[in-house]
């Protein structure tokens, strides 16, 4: 029997809604439901490094992710994608490539290939919008973000979803050329007025949200920077002092034991130092997003919530882009065999 894949360019991708946050955000919403109700499958991530972790932060990584996700979505495959830091200043290439392959949830026969970097940012956006909708005040006016990389792109796209009341939005970074670049493409994008600023701090004062996306290697946050009823977004690594996580009412991640596997977020700096042990986390996402666990209490709380990313959520979403790309008929289908070779 016949065996055909379809291959999806970065272009199809795009077209197939991978940056519909009107798709991501609950596309995450249910996988994170699924994880808590133990539907899934997730082999812990593979890193490929040349070096020791702190090879990362210059030479670079690979990181393969598996996974299975029962419920409505039913997808299985991986994401293999790479991050090299050298890539936008040495190559004028992005930062991050990945590509995706799903698998027929029946047969496990490769059925596409596809671009997975938009996939990605797109998904990371799109967790920290699920956590915003439970975490965050829900009349938020104020977004603060560090970094002007692609992940801030997404992670703006998917508050502005959830959070229909922000109004200001303020972006740092070192490069204030890229944070102003930002500043215009992302205010004609989201139609929200976008401030680039000169300092990190100047961000975060006043905010009722502020995002961390950022490749550095000292951490940025400071305790005395947060304040009452803020809710803070950590999709880096250690972006943060451990003070400032010390200081937060609410410590909330999507999965623990995946964090302290990767172990090198800020809390798991922290957990292997010996400063907290599991029963600082609060509750993982899909807990409070399945109604097991409260999300915001109040509005003075203040709530941290760091994301590592499971390969789980990479292959929900691209299940769903693939099914749009075959509504429109968008791709290449490509012969996997005529004839099996043998059966």
């Amino acid at each position: 029997m016949k065996a055909e894949m379809l291959y999806l360019s970065q272009e199809d991708v795009k077209a197939a809604g991978a940056l519909d946050m009107s798709v991501a955000v609950p596309t995450m919403e249910e996988v994170f439901k699924l994880h808590y109700r133990r539907e899934y499958v997730l082999p812990p991530k593979c890193v490929l490094r040349w070096g020791d972790v702190e090879s990362e932060s210059s030479r670079g990584r690979i990181n393969a992710m598996p996974g299975w996700v029962g419920g409505n979505i039913g997808a299985v495959g991986i994401k293999w994608i790479a991050s090299s830091p050298r890539n936008p200043f040495w190559h004028k290439l992005p930062r991050a490539s990945a590509i995706i392959i799903l698998n027929d949830p029946e047969t496990l026969v490769p059925i596409a290939v596809m671009d997975g970097t938009v996939i990605s940012a797109s998904r990371t956006g799109a967790n920290t919008g699920v956590a915003a909708k439970y975490l965050a005040r829900p009349d938020s006016k104020t977004v603060g973000l560090i970094g002007a990389g692609v992940q801030n792109r997404t992670q703006l796209l998917a508050l502005c979803y959830v959070l229909p009341e922000i109004e200001e939005v303020r972006i740092f970074d070192l490069d204030k050329n890229r944070a102003s670049a930002f500043a215009r493409e992302m205010g004609e994008w989201t139609g929200k007025k976008i401030e680039a600023v000169e300092w990190a701090l100047d961000a975060v004062a006043g905010a009722d949200v502020f995002v961390t996306a950022t490749v550095t290697k000292e951490p940025v946050i400071k305790p005395s920077w947060i304040e009452k009823g803020v809710f803070y977004s950590h999709v880096g690594s250690h972006e943060c002092e451990f003070e400032t996580i010390l200081k937060m009412d609410k410590i909330i991640v999507d999965d623990w034991a995946e964090i302290k596997h990767r172990g090198v977020e800020s809390l798991a700096l922290m957990y292997n130092a010996g400063l907290i042990n599991d029963s600082a986390i609060t509750a993982e996402i899909g807990m409070i997003a399945a109604g097991a666990r409260p999300g915001r209490e109040n509005r003075d709380e203040k709530i941290y919530f760091n994301t590592v990313g499971m390969g789980i959520e990479d292959v929900a979403l691209a299940s769903k882009v693939y099914q749009k790309a075959l509504d429109l008929g968008l791709g290449q289908k490509l012969t996997l065999w005529d004839n099996p070779f043998a059966i």
